[in-house]
């Protein structure tokens, strides 16, 4: 059996309004990332490690330290989708704002996933050019006997989960939006098929004295 281990980066710059401003780990992020990078050297070795090119990726990649798999191997097609960008399409097609509040990020998500499988917005890609390069990346690293660790974000952990559980476009909204910062997904890797065997756990941060470091955004 393989293993495939997602990780979501860091805590960004959450108060940021387009993607160069929310590219970069807060302190918080840091320290997240520094206590899952000793969580992961009480594991098993990595074979593999891929990390996306996002400045919060590499950033996350550096607090996690060494000592848990080889040198990373950069990836591009583990980078986020483009979503400030198509917050803003929609809001030109149908004049919905950007959200404000969690309950209202929760309806702009979904909207936008909807709206960007139907072709009706866009960012820098397509959503089937998002799911083409998740996929292939995916299908790369899914091989029987080999555990393999990808630094990456919310959006892309969607759209794996999306491919492995048959997800619509709205329930990929819907399982990627409580993803949390550093926490750890699991999907094996069978000759009888790809299975999620974990979602969403952040064992470094479960004690009482760091409960207060999970943060979704």
């Amino acid at each position: 059996m393989g293993e495939i281990i997602l990780i979501r980066h860091g805590q960004a710059n959450s108060a940021a309004k387009d993607e160069a401003g929310y590219d970069r780990l807060s302190e918080l992020g840091w320290q997240q990332s520094r206590w899952l990078g000793d969580h992961l050297r009480t594991q098993p070795r990595f074979d593999r490690v891929l990390c996306g090119t996002l400045r919060r990726h590499l950033e996350t990649l550096d607090a996690l330290g060494n000592g848990f798999g080889p040198p990373a191997e950069i990836n591009p097609r583990l980078n986020e989708m483009d979503y400030f960008n198509l917050g803003r399409a929609l809001t030109r097609v149908n004049g919905t704002e950007l959200p404000e509040t969690a309950e209202d990020h929760a309806r702009h998500m979904a909207e936008v996933m909807e709206a960007w499988d139907r072709a009706e917005i866009r960012g820098q890609e397509s959503f089937e050019a998002f799911e083409t390069r998740v996929t292939a990346v995916f299908d790369e690293a899914a091989k029987p006997g080999r555990r393999v660790l990808c630094v990456t974000s919310g959006g892309v952990i969607g759209m794996m989960m999306r491919r492995l559980l048959g997800l619509s476009p709205r329930h990929m909204a819907h399982i990627l939006l409580p993803i949390l910062n550093t926490s750890i997904h699991r999907i094996e890797i069978t000759e009888f098929g790809n299975f999620l065997a974990g979602y969403n756990a952040t064992p470094h941060l479960d004690t009482v004295e760091r409960r207060h470091a999970r943060t979704p955004y």
